[in-house]
């Protein structure tokens, strides 16, 4: 039997698979305030119960303190360092920490060196289930 058929690395979709190659995917603004590129979610593939994406905060910067009614989300620090607020409770997070925010728990990120993480979320991330004090 032959080797399967290579395909650029780029957007590729068929029946059974989905590759999105996070440099094409382009960066815009949560409802949070944080810069992400959605790696894989409802806009870019067929998902259907979760999201993945990264996020980038610039040093000394921060997403305003929030929350999602519905969305568990997990974040994986690749790059930077800063601290992590999920209901009161802040530790520092570094490349290598994985964090679980369960839904309706207010959270907030903090770069003290500029950030890059990934940002899990089911069901999949949405403006509308994204609350602040205000709301």
């Amino acid at each position: 039997m032959g080797l399967p058929l290579l395909r650029p690395r780029s957007t590729m979709t068929d029946a059974f698979m989905t590759i999105n190659q996070l440099s094409q995917q382009t960066p815009f603004t949560t409802k949070d305030g944080s810069t992400i590129r959605s790696i894989l979610d409802q806009t870019n593939a067929p998902v259907q119960n979760q999201s993945l994406a990264e996020a980038t905060i610039p040093e000394g910067q921060h997403t305003e303190r929030h929350y999602h009614k519905l969305s568990e989300e997990f974040y994986f620090i690749l790059e930077g360092a800063g601290t992590m607020e999920i209901d009161g409770e802040i530790h520092s997070v570094s490349p290598g920490d994985a964090i679980l925010i369960p839904p309706s728990s207010w959270h907030q990120i903090t770069a003290t060196d500029r950030l890059r993480l990934l940002c899990c979320c089911a069901p999949p991330y949405s403006h509308e289930d994204t609350y602040f004090v205000t709301d």
